[in-house]
């Protein structure tokens, strides 16, 4: 009889002990909840959704809303007025669309900065996507850039987004490896001195730029349209569809570095890959909808209370949570104070600030201090 024993399955994240088939009734019950939230997160997505299609300073019936969608798929339903439709079609759905997106992307980055860096208070800005776009949008409106029409600041916002992410990466690299500490220091830093190039900006800029780098910075969806829809769908769709495919890996990493290796995960690769897709989703999403705050944080810590740590659930559902968060803040913008809408940005920065400082004291009283 063979002395060496073949390795076993090691525990992940969101795993019961004894339980490497996963049929444990444990894991069943983990499976039936994580089935259940997803059906909760959807359904109410759609109904976010209708809703924020059919209510505003013109209101469409939810009945009409669903007519409109049956007519156009050609199954039955009726038409609305052509005010109606222009509505619908032309101002809500863009709109409505854009904050799916932009929220699914900003959800699933916050969930795989979170996990990349093994800690729950971990957002894509921290290594200076936000602020790395922001330079480029100011430097586009304060230098009075048009090359490219009314693409130009969005073009120049993800553009300077990706190479900041570069940057930072490529200086936190030593002897060929990058450590997690290493990297949010140099996003530290970059922030810094982004944050002051975005303030050069605004002093050269004169008070018509000073107002749109404003409105930019404050984040909002009010300029959607179908062709902004149409440049952050691509962007999207593909990191939202390479994102969940390493949640296992994720899960692996959990465990620790070490322990992640010698289960063959290639730690820098999986690191420098998704620090790409994070960077390619928060880039895309800043470009058309300025600085929206807190979306990343909060949405994966609270999923994560909810339905435990495991990634595989958590990624996607990020997205969807993500999406929920951002589409229901948006209807809030344009209704609560009617006719103003409110900078989208400012309001998940005012219900997202007092539940980070709550998070902050829950995860220093489970640590017993910072020290």
């Amino acid at each position: 009889m063979s002395l060496l024993k073949s390795p076993g399955r090691a525990p992940v994240p969101g795993a019961p002990a004894g339980s490497a088939d996963g049929a444990s009734p444990a894991a069943r019950h983990r499976g039936r909840r994580t089935a259940l939230l997803t059906a909760a997160l959807i359904a109410a997505l759609l109904f976010a959704a209708l809703l924020s299609a059919g209510y505003g300073a013109y209101d469409i019936p939810l009945g009409d809303v669903l007519g409109s969608f049956l007519h156009r798929l050609g199954l039955g339903g009726a038409t609305l007025d052509r005010v109606g439709e222009s509505v619908l079609w032309d101002v809500r759905l863009p709109r409505v669309v854009l904050a799916l997106l932009v929220g699914a992307s900003l959800g699933c980055a916050g969930a795989l900065m979170q996990g990349v860096f093994g800690n729950p208070l971990a957002e894509p800005g921290v290594i200076g996507i936000s602020m790395g776009s922001a330079v480029g949008a100011v430097a586009a409106i304060a230098l009075g850039m048009n090359f490219l029409g009314n693409w130009t600041v969005t073009v120049c916002a993800f553009a300077a987004g990706l190479v900041t992410v570069l940057l930072v990466y490529a200086l936190s690299r030593s002897g060929g490896r990058t450590e997690v500490v290493t990297l949010i220091l140099t996003g530290i830093a970059m922030n810094a001195f982004a944050g002051a190039l975005v303030g050069l900006g605004v002093f050269v800029a004169d008070s018509a730029q000073v107002t749109q780098i404003t409105f930019w910075q404050l984040g909002s969806l009010a300029q959607a349209t179908w062709p902004k829809v149409l440049a952050v769908l691509p962007c999207a769709l593909l990191g939202l569809a390479v994102a969940p495919l390493y949640g296992r890996k994720l899960d692996l990493l959990a465990l620790g570095e070490r322990p992640a290796r010698h289960l063959g995960v290639d730690v820098e690769r999986l690191r420098m890959t998704l620090v790409l897709v994070v960077a390619l989703l928060t880039a895309a999403a800043v470009a058309v909808s300025g600085v929206i705050t807190f979306v990343g944080l909060l949405v994966p810590h609270v999923l994560r209370m909810a339905a435990g740590p495991g990634h595989r659930f958590l990624v996607p559902g990020s997205a969807l949570g993500g999406a929920l968060v951002l589409v229901a803040a948006d209807l809030a913008a344009r209704t609560v104070a009617q006719p103003a809408e409110l900078p989208l940005g400012v309001l998940t920065a005012l219900v997202g600030s007092p539940f980070f400082f709550v998070l902050l004291r829950r995860t220093r009283r489970k640590q017993g201090g910072w020290a």
